[in-house]
C-alpha cells in the first residue's frame, strides 16, 4: 500500500499561530522532549493508531508488545491518564478484537478508549460486546471532553461521522473548556489526489468549526502522516502508525498535554527509533 499515492506534505502542513503547538518528532540521537513534572498537567495522554492486527506477512503481535513496553516507560518516566487507539485494531479479522483486547489493550499502563477504522469491519454491536462501548461515544474527564466517532462501515467504506450524534455531543460538552474529537479518516481532503485516502464531510466540517472549546482533531489511517494540518485554524493531528506494512519509516506515537492553564502541547514520538525520514529510491 506504500504506493498507493503521493503525498505532498510540505505545502499543506498547516502554520497557524494558535494555542496548539506544532508536533515534535523525537528521533535516535536527539533528545526526547521531557515534560515537567506530572503534577502539573490537567490531563496527559497517547494516541496511537494502526495496529492492524493479523496482517499477513507483518509481525503484528510484535507491534503490540512493543507499543505496550513503550507506553509503560512512558508512564513510568512522566505519567499518562489514559490511551487512545483511533483505529484499526486488527486488519480485516474483526474475530480478534476481543483477543487483541485482553492480550494487549488491558495491559497498558492507563485507562485505554477506541474508536473502529476501516479495516476493524465492526458495528456499534461488536464494539459494544468487546470494549463495553458503542463505536461512536463520548469520554468525560472534567474540564475536558472527548467525542469518538466511527468513519467507517462494516465492510471497509469510508463515511462520514453521524451528525446528530456528534451535535448532541458538542452541545452536551459546550460548557467544557476543551473538547478534543477522534476520528479515523479525516473528514477534509486537503489535495484532489486524496480523495481515495479521506473522506469529504463539508456538514461535519462545519459542525467542527461552529464550537469554539473544540481545540483539536485526531486521526489515525494514513499510516504516512505524522504532522498538523489545518481546516481554517482548527488543528488536525496525525500520529504515523505502529503497526501494518506500510508508512513512516518508524513507528510511534502521539503525546497530548494539557496544562492546568489549559495550554496545548502535542509532540509525535518515534518510539522505534528508527532515524531515516524521506526515503527515496531514484
Amino acid at each position: 500500500m506504500s504506493d498507493r499515492r503521493s503525498f505532498l506534505k510540505s505545502s499543506l502542513i498547516g502554520a497557524a499561530s494558535i494555542n496548539l503547538l506544532p508536533a515534535i518528532n523525537a528521533f535516535a540521537n536527539q533528545p526526547v522532549h521531557k515534560s515537567a513534572a506530572a503534577e502539573k498537567f490537567k490531563l496527559r495522554f497517547a494516541i496511537a493508531s494502526d495496529g492492524h492486527y493479523a496482517q499477513p506477512d507483518t509481525n503484528s503481535d510484535g507491534f503490540y508488545a512493543d507499543l505496550v513496553k513503550w507506553l509503560h516507560k512512558e508512564h513510568a518516566d512522566n505519567h499518562l491518564d489514559m490511551v487512545i487507539i483511533n483505529g484499526d485494531i486488527v486488519h480485516n479479522r474483526p474475530d480478534l478484537l476481543k483477543k487483541v483486547k485482553e492480550t494487549y489493550l488491558d495491559k497498558l499502563p492507563a485507562p485505554c478508549y477506541t474508536i473502529p477504522g476501516n479495516h476493524d469491519f465492526a458495528d456499534a454491536k461488536l464494539w459494544q460486546e468487546v470494549f463495553g462501548y458503542e463505536d461512536k461515544h463520548t469520554v468525560d474527564k472534567g474540564d475536558i471532553g472527548f467525542v469518538f466517532a466511527n468513519t467507517a462501515d462494516t465492510t471497509g467504506g469510508y463515511v462520514c461521522p453521524d451528525y446528530n450524534f456528534m451535535k448532541a455531543a458538542f452541545d452536551a460538552y459546550k460548557n467544557k473548556k476543551i473538547v478534543f474529537v477522534i476520528l479515523h479518516i479525516a473528514p477534509y481532503i486537503w489535495a484532489p489526489e486524496e480523495k481515495g485516502t479521506f473522506v469529504d464531510c463539508p456538514e461535519i466540517v462545519k459542525l467542527l468549526h461552529s464550537y469554539p472549546n473544540i481545540k483539536a482533531v485526531f486521526h489515525g489511517h494514513d499510516h504516512s502522516l505524522d504532522g498538523i494540518r489545518h481546516t481554517g485554524k482548527l488543528p488536525h493531528l496525525f500520529d504515523s502508525h505502529f503497526g501494518g506494512n506500510w508508512g513512516t519509516d518508524y513507528k510511534g506515537y502521539r503525546i497530548v498535554e494539557v496544562g492546568l492553564d489549559d495550554k496545548i502541547t502535542t509532540y509525535q514520538i518515534n518510539a522505534s527509533q528508527n532515524p531515516r525520514l524521506n526515503t527515496n529510491k531514484l
